[in-house]
């Protein structure tokens, strides 16, 4: 009998011990990703079939604009995935009505894509041949994200960063107008996106959240559905409450979003994309990933590097002359601008163009006015190297430097060792430059609801500003610089016919970005600027032309340069003129003066 008792104990001790070990153990959930990643596909291939549709009905038939609406429909349900695995393509596929410069080949690419294919539809002033080529090659581009879709896999990863991309393109380009800027179609696409934001996660991982968490599952889905309630009664594009809209109900979907994928814990959040995807909303002070925007020769800088980098930003005798230092152009009681029109050089003589502020300079692609830098390090090595201003070699140390014995123990406790060439001094004073990011403004912190202290005037000028005046579809949202979002793998430059004087009589003859290529397309075209702190850091424009914002509006009420009388064929702006009445312009000014950072940084 002993036999098989012990055989007993046994069976029951393993049944025991693998009991314990399944309760230990974490087991990965299983989500299945096909319905959503069929719902992407089938979508896709729906724009294409209502393109085709469109061809047949021809730019003035009876059905053409439902065509176009309905294919547009199809492209945001399909857009978060199809534009993640592709980012160039989706966004030639619905970016601005522009031609395109392939610095490749030197050809210019006709516009093409949804706005133009808009343009072409609404305003009836392209050829019949020009608008089915327009069709022929966004179809294309609509064929090359379908193959996307049907050879790469959704994956946890691939899933929440598209989702996260589409959430702020609501926000940036959706309800902007800059989407659909003719039509005004992007306030009923946000709807469709967050429907299909909804559909998606009750068929991959709302099992998950609503198992995990009942709460945070009818939460979610109830703020998106008081979302879409408010874009059902609102749907006027000029009198649209973008703040309304974005504070009490985008925001809470981003937070919602935010738990939600903390709770499915399928996916750790990565440094290597623009958010922080820790970050509850986009307007948070950390919302974006500074790793991201940083060269890769000199990411992680240490705090020691980032104090010597400050000392050396107040250094005279970094020039040759002892005569100029980064604060003699960017002083830091003037948002790090100078306000000045035009700076001096290190001969007395006036620089070339208006000093930009160096707040959240960090979030761009390209520095100085004519985009001439793709860095951060290239800027200030030009700095470096300009006749003009410090007139040291790069690859020289700056002796003068050691004449102060404090910089030696600095440097080898920053760097290992006393520099050889002014490259250490470089990476310093970019490190240093790159913390200087701002967002904590009366906006801020009245968009994230800490406070609840913006005027009617005030709101007002927010709503007029991404909306009738058309400011935030150059100047995107919450950054308010070009840099493109999602991606933010450009910064955008414009053509806008800035005059020579505030007379408005004659162009400017700075040719700007012409530089690079000598083509045509560029004459005159510069970086568009962030506007936070704009209301510190007059005079504006890149030659200091005007020396109030009251002047600024103006300029883009009459239409730019264009709509001042001069010939500029390849004017940017998305309008002609704007129409904005002087109590409008006054409240976009009240809105821009909400945008001055709090704690503006004090001297070294």
């Amino acid at each position: 009998m002993k036999a098989p008792i012990i055989l007993i104990l046994l069976v029951y001790t393993a049944l025991v011990m693998s009991s314990c070990k399944s309760d230990t153990q974490k087991t990965e959930p299983v989500i299945n990703w096909s319905f959503a990643q069929n719902y992407y596909l089938e979508n896709i291939n729906n724009a294409i079939t209502y393109l085709d549709s469109l061809k047949r009905e021809g730019m003035n038939g009876k059905n053409s604009k439902r065509y176009f609406k309905l294919s547009r429909e199809a492209f945001k349900k399909a857009e978060p995935y199809a534009s993640y695995l592709n980012p160039e393509v989706g966004h030639r596929a619905n970016g601005p009505a522009l031609p395109v410069y392939k610095e490749d080949t030197g050809k210019i690419l006709n516009p093409v894509g949804l706005q133009k294919i808009e343009e072409s539809l609404y305003e009836q002033e392209t050829p019949l041949a020009d608008f089915e080529q327009e069709l022929y090659v966004t179809r294309g581009l609509f064929t090359v994200l379908k193959s996307n879709i049907e050879k790469r896999t959704l994956n946890p990863q691939r899933f929440f960063i598209a989702t996260h991309q589409q959430l702020l393109r609501i926000i940036s380009l959706g309800i902007s107008g800059f989407d659909s800027p003719i039509s005004h179609l992007g306030l009923q696409e946000s709807k469709i996106s967050l429907q299909s934001l909804v559909l998606i996660y009750e068929n991959s991982i709302g099992n998950l959240i609503k198992t995990n968490n009942k709460e945070l599952d009818n939460n979610f889905k109830k703020s998106v559905l008081k979302a879409n309630t408010y874009l059902e009664h609102h749907t006027d594009f000029n009198t649209f409450d973008r703040f309304t809209f974005i504070r009490d109900y985008m925001n809470p979907i981003t937070r919602y979003w935010v738990a939600i994928r903390k709770e499915a814990n399928v996916w750790e959040s990565i440094n290597t994309e623009p958010f922080n995807f820790e970050a509850p909303t986009f307007f948070e002070d950390d919302s974006f990933n500074i790793a991201y925007f940083t060269p890769a020769t000199n990411l992680n800088p240490t705090q020691k590097q980032i104090t010597l980098g400050k000392k050396l930003f107040f250094d005279k005798r970094l020039s040759a002359n002892n005569s100029m230092a980064c604060a003699t152009c960017h002083i830091p009681e003037k948002a790090y601008a100078d306000g000045m029109t035009l700076n001096l050089d290190n001969t007395g003589n006036k620089l070339e163009r208006n000093t930009p502020t160096l707040i959240n300079s960090a979030f761009q692609r390209s520095f100085f006015s004519d985009g001439r830098s793709e860095s951060i390090i290239d800027q200030i090595s030009s700095v470096f190297t300009n006749d003009k201003e410090f007139a040291s070699n790069v690859h020289e140390f700056s002796e003068a430097i050691l004449e102060d014995p404090t910089y030696v123990s600095e440097f080898e406790s920053a760097f290992g060792k006393t520099p050889s060439n002014n490259t250490a001094l470089i990476k310093a004073i970019s490190s240093y430059i790159f913390t200087l990011n701002g967002f904590n403004s009366k906006f801020d912190r009245n968009i994230r609801g800490e406070e609840n202290t913006f005027t009617q005037e005030e709101k007002l000028g927010l709503n007029l500003f991404m909306g009738k005046a058309l400011c935030a579809t150059c100047h995107f949202m919450p950054l308010t610089n070009g840099t493109v979002p999602p991606f933010f793998s450009e910064t955008e430059k414009e053509v806008i016919g800035v005059p020579e004087t505030a007379d408005n009589k004659i162009l400017d003859d700075d040719l700007g970005f012409y530089w690079k290529f000598n083509e045509p397309l560029h004459k005159g075209m510069f970086k568009t600027p962030t506007l936070r702190n704009v209301a510190l850091t007059a005079p504006y424009m890149h030659n200091g032309v005007y020396n109030t914002l009251e002047e600024v509006l103006n300029f883009y009420n009459l239409g730019g340069g264009g709509g001042m009388g001069f010939d500029l064929e390849h004017q940017t702006l998305p309008f002609n003129e704007l129409n904005l009445s002087e109590t409008e312009q006054k409240a976009i000014i009240a809105y821009l003066k909400t945008l001055n950072d709090s704690e503006v940084e004090a001297p070294y």
